[in-house]
């Protein structure tokens, strides 16, 4: 059996909700696999159907910009807290997030395109590596476009004017002016960042995830000891009811706690009289999905579960 350490008792807490001793006798059921564990834990009822954790696990920060119709996000770690706070890296951030803006949003491309300095990013990047002393990357960026409308920005709890670790992009494709497409990106960037939906409608969502959703929701039906038939509609709709609340337009607005988003941008077009559709969005959270040690806490699970460090 695979040893069950701290580090991965720690992981499994952050990413279920799930109190330690549950997580270490999850990670015991299934050998050690954190993704086995968390399905396992869901199964039971010991943990949430998607924690929406913001304990992230890198540091840097997310920089959003727009011009008009266009706007980018980029996402740029550093190994602490204190450089996200340094005014180099802060200008850096906002100079690869410009460059994202007019350039695209493949990471190599920005790399290789030139600063207002005339370096390349990628030779920025090393120099304030040298001159910070700690290592930097350009971990991802992505660009929105409409033919017609707004591109609305949102940088929840920003360090600085674009800058923060929650960035948000809302493009909303219409021929409404500004004072009514910016007031609805900004409440729909703020749902965005707090209800943090996995695709815009249910067609976007990844299917190896519903998949992963339908299997869930089968062991747990089958511990009802219910006939087939009737554990076939339970899971479809549990399955149905995920899809509903992790696609955007389907999902409840936070600001009322009542009105699906679609119906919330469809009473924005009609109070201004013309047609306004929210046709994507972008969500970065500064760190999501990477993994870093953190001692003292690993210290702290270890003496409360009784695993080896």
């Amino acid at each position: 059996m695979a040893e069950i350490t701290a580090a991965a008792v720690k992981e499994l807490r952050e990413r279920s909700g799930a109190g330690m001793m549950d997580c270490k006798k999850a990670l015991t059921e299934s050998g050690g696999d954190i993704e086995a564990a968390a399905d396992w834990l869901r199964t039971k009822g010991l943990a949430a159907a998607q924690k929406k954790s913001s304990r992230t696990a890198a540091e840097g920060l997310v920089g959003v910009a727009v011009a008009g119709p266009k706007g980018a996000a980029v996402e740029v770690n550093s190994e602490t807290d204190f450089v996200a706070k340094n005014d180099q890296f802060q200008a850096f951030v906002r100079e690869v997030t410009q460059i994202a803006l007019a350039e695209g949003d493949d990471v190599e491309t920005i790399k290789n395109a030139k600063m207002p300095s005339g370096t390349t990013v990628d030779e920025a990047l090393t120099n304030n590596i040298a001159t910070i002393g700690e290592n930097q990357s350009i971990r991802r960026a992505q660009r929105l476009e409409v033919s017609q409308g707004a591109v609305i920005p949102y940088v929840h709890n920003a360090v600085e004017p674009g800058l923060g670790k929650i960035g948000v992009l809302v493009a909303l494709e219409s021929d409404a002016g500004v004072d009514v497409l910016e007031p609805l990106g900004k409440q729909l960037a703020m749902h965005i960042a707090a209800a943090f939906p996995l695709a815009l409608d249910e067609s976007g969502l990844d299917q190896d995830v519903l998949e992963r959703e339908r299997q869930i929701a089968m062991e747990k039906a089958q511990e009802s000891g219910k006939p087939a038939e009737i554990i076939e509609k339970m899971v479809e709709g549990s399955v149905k009811k995920f899809a509903k609340e992790n696609a955007l337009l389907s999902q409840i607005f936070v600001m009322d706690n009542k009105t699906p988003i679609a119906d919330v941008v469809a009473k924005a077009g009609k109070d201004a009289g013309t047609k306004i559709v929210l046709k994507d969005y972008v969500r970065f959270q500064l760190g999501e999905g990477i993994e870093k040690e953190e001692g003292d806490f690993a210290a702290e699970v270890a003496a409360t579960a009784g695993v080896k460090k």
